[in-house]
């Protein structure tokens, strides 16, 4: 009896002992994840909130250096150029519009001081003569600064199965393609310029992307897939070019005041261009609410604390935040078909 009272005695302490181990494991786990969370938010706001502006003199500012904008004419593309000119960068202005480009050119010159160069071509056309043109204006310059802007959406939400060939082709050869292209013609000009200088330089090549490429939206299928693309392709050419002295960043956005989006009115979650290029040209190098993702910024304050909510929630690639984002997209076309539907009746 004595000994098998011992025994039990034995198995239960033995019991007490791994129940012990777990808890203890359950209980360490536990704080390592508190503390890497609290890590990543603390960094997130000395980001977007504490830390001074990034200084362009090392991107060649106000050394005669050139900053090439894309999708310059309008919108956000238009808003990188006006604040890079103000920063003391020549420019490289390529758009579509060449009357909107001799506008930009003659206020710019006379605001800014500064010399621009423009260049009227349609990148959808993915045309080898539009890329020569770009070598040739843009090789004997002084690159320092690249800022990928040229994009195009979905005129409004649309089931991938009905998306025109047209509008699917357009956006991955403006979105991708001519992206790339332009990027293996810029980036050999800037290594030039940043490590044959006699200063101490850096390039930057600054990508936009989006929410659409974070997190997989549906009803915006094709845009959603470039966009998620340009995120592995940024990071994979960060890594690259860092030996050269390159810096490689994706910008992620939400919502913006612009053609793009078909938003008019600002608010805490929807920036204007000047607002949040702002906040990305102070931001560049730091992650932002971006903070699992290697060379890439969330720049907007709100942006950035949305992102973080979801990556620590749910995850962007959850069921629940796949849902959520096909309803959201779900109504935005009910309400656009309606709208057109109506228009259509008046005429």
């Amino acid at each position: 009896m004595a000994v098998s009272f011992i025994k039990q005695l034995e198995a239960v302490s033995s019991r007490s002992s791994c129940v012990n181990i777990l808890l203890w494991s359950v209980f360490c786990f536990g704080i390592l994840k508190s503390t890497t969370l609290l890590l990543r938010f603390l960094a997130c706001f000395f980001d977007l909130f504490v830390l001074p502006p990034v200084d362009y003199k090392k991107y060649g500012a106000k050394n005669g250096n050139y900053c090439v904008v894309t999708g310059a004419s309008d919108g956000i593309g238009k808003e990188y150029a006006a604040q890079m000119a103000k920063r003391g960068f020549n420019l490289v202005l390529i758009s579509r519009t060449l009357s909107k480009l001799e506008t930009i050119k003659r206020e710019f010159t006379e605001k800014y001081h500064i010399k621009v160069e423009i260049l009227a071509i349609d990148v959808s056309e993915d045309s080898a003569e539009n890329y020569q043109q770009i070598k040739e204006l843009c090789e004997k310059l002084p690159i320092s600064v690249l800022i990928n802007n040229v994009g195009q959406s979905h005129s409004i939400p649309v089931p991938f199965l009905e998306t025109e060939e047209k509008e699917m082709r357009d956006i991955i050869t403006i979105n991708n393609t001519a992206t790339l292209m332009i990027t293996q013609i810029i980036s050999p000009i800037i290594d030039k310029t940043v490590n044959g200088s006699s200063k101490k330089l850096r390039g930057l090549i600054l990508t936009m992307g989006s929410f659409g490429g974070l997190i997989p939206t549906p009803l915006l299928a094709t845009y959603s897939g470039s966009k998620a693309f340009l995120q592995s392709w940024s990071n994979a050419l960060a890594g690259e070019l860092s030996e050269k002295n390159i810096d490689v960043q994706l910008v992620v956005s939400y919502l913006v005041t612009s053609a793009m989006s078909k938003i008019r009115r600002s608010s805490a979650l929807v920036p204007t261009e000047k607002a949040f290029v702002a906040s990305t040209l102070k931001n560049v190098g730091r992650r932002c609410g971006a903070q699992e993702r290697y060379a890439t910024i969330t720049p907007f304050w709100s942006h950035a604390i949305y992102e973080f909510l979801i990556d620590e929630s749910f995850g962007v690639y959850s069921k629940i935040v796949n849902s959520i984002n096909y309803s959201f997209h779900k109504s935005i076309r009910i309400r656009a078909l309606k709208k057109a539907a109506r228009e259509a009746k008046k005429n």
